[in-house]
């Protein structure tokens, strides 16, 4: 692991600015227990299990949140950043809109549907919440560069974001990812680096990057617990979106599995501070058949994940081996979910039929989620009286080509009335 710097020295050794973390308390392992001091490690020292933040969590109240800023930085309280953050230049990313689908709901039989709409985020996804905490624990650690290794979306916000705070940038992505995603990512860094492999080979790559160069910052690397973190937010806006409540049912791609789980945990966080009523909820993956482990280990009943060889349009959703998988499976079969898979022309549907009901434009993993959402109806997974939240994570025109050939003018025509009359558009 990158030897990424502390900012304070002492004559005891090295520590961290007091309160950089906010309420953060240490690390944990989601596996064994066994906690370490706050730093840049994503791995247990007992058991080699992945780690998550741990935290002293003040009293709050709705009005605390209320009363903060229109994007994560509200919720500062229960990240791993500090009370300052504000000050700090970053993208301030967050509290996207929440639309009433009330078209795509009747086109599915769903009585109450919401759509969270991450689309319209900074570098339009939903990676800008994680990467804006990465970058925050990035900088205390003293990092040189910021790096990530991505399906793109993610390469997107971290050249941003460290554009936007001064920082080196080095994104690694697989060497066929879609062009768009590709553009988005080099405009704001010198140093896109494209890897010949799918998405685990860059991985593999950023871990050994990150195990022999000193300073480098690997947002979902070597800083991964405090990167996952952001995706918190998400399931933060839901709740007070909603009028401070949860769901009933909600629908989550699932790449790595850390959005989901994260998700959860922020409903979890919500129930115990009394911020929301305790009450049951369900959580449902959203895969591509093409890459789709974690919902074939659900539909087996077992709890290994087998890794798998990405082949679908849903680039974005492409991890074959997903870190996270074990705990998506865990919180869809506690919650009485489920993690279903699509074919990527079904995929290519439910591009197009959000589109055309609702006006929102997603790409391939929330066509993914929007095709997942129909299956669950239509197979009696799940229920459609019940208020039901989908997510989209990012928008559209980051893959235009997987509905390229499904879209277009439906007639050329001549400039004239007589033209339009002919070609019997309406």
């Amino acid at each position: 692991m990158s030897n990424v710097t502390p900012v304070q020295q002492t004559a005891g050794g090295t520590v961290l600015r007091d309160r950089a973390f906010g309420n953060a308390t240490g690390l944990i392992c989601r596996e064994c227990g066994a906690t370490q001091e706050l730093g840049p490690h994503y791995a247990c020292m007992e058991c080699f299990g992945p780690l998550e933040i741990s935290y002293d969590f003040p009293a709050i109240t709705r009005a605390d949140i209320e009363a903060g800023p229109a994007n994560i930085w509200r919720y500062k309280a229960l990240l791993p950043v500090p009370d300052d953050i504000e000050q700090s230049p970053n993208t301030e990313p967050g509290y996207t809109r929440l639309l009433k689908a009330n078209n795509l709901g009747r086109e599915l039989g769903i009585t109450t549907l919401w759509v969270k709409d991450d689309s319209t985020n900074p570098t339009n996804s939903f990676k800008d919440r994680v990467v804006a905490c990465a970058l925050s624990a990035a900088v205390e650690f003293g990092a040189k560069v910021f790096a990530c290794p991505s399906t793109g979306n993610l390469a997107n916000a971290v050249a941003a974001a460290g554009a936007r705070a001064g920082i080196k940038t080095v994104v690694f992505i697989p060497s066929n990812l879609e062009q768009p995603k590709q553009v988005n990512s080099a405009i704001f860094t010198e140093s896109l680096v494209a890897v010949d492999g799918n998405y685990d080979d860059v991985n593999k790559l950023a871990s050994e990057i990150a195990g022999e160069e000193d300073g480098w910052a690997f947002v979902n690397v070597n800083v991964r617990p405090f990167y996952a973190e952001g995706s918190k937010t998400l399931g933060y806006e839901i709740a007070e979106q909603l009028g401070w409540r949860l769901p009933d049912q909600i629908v989550i791609p699932v790449a790595s599995g850390s959005q989901l789980t994260k998700v959860d945990k922020s409903f979890q966080e919500f129930i115990k501070l009394g911020l929301v009523e305790d009450k049951p909820y369900k959580v449902f993956g959203a895969q591509a058949e093409g890459c789709g482990p974690v919902a074939t280990a659900f539909k087996a009943g077992v709890d290994a994940i087998r890794p798998v060889k990405p082949d679908t349009i849903a680039k974005s959703l492409a991890i074959g081996n997903p870190a996270d998988g074990i705990y998506v499976l865990d919180i869809a079969r506690r919650t009485g979910g489920a993690v279903e898979e699509v074919t990527d022309d079904e995929i290519r549907d439910g591009i197009v039929l959000l589109a055309r009901t609702e006006g929102i434009f997603t790409e391939t993993a929330g066509g993914t989620t929007v095709a997942v959402l129909k299956k669950l109806v239509e197979t009696g997974q799940l229920d459609p009286s019940l208020e039901t939240v989908v997510i989209n994570t990012g928008h559209g025109l980051k893959t235009l080509d997987a509905i390229s050939d499904r879209v277009g003018p439906v007639a050329t025509i001549a400039p004239t009335y007589d033209a339009f009359v002919a070609a019997g558009i309406i």
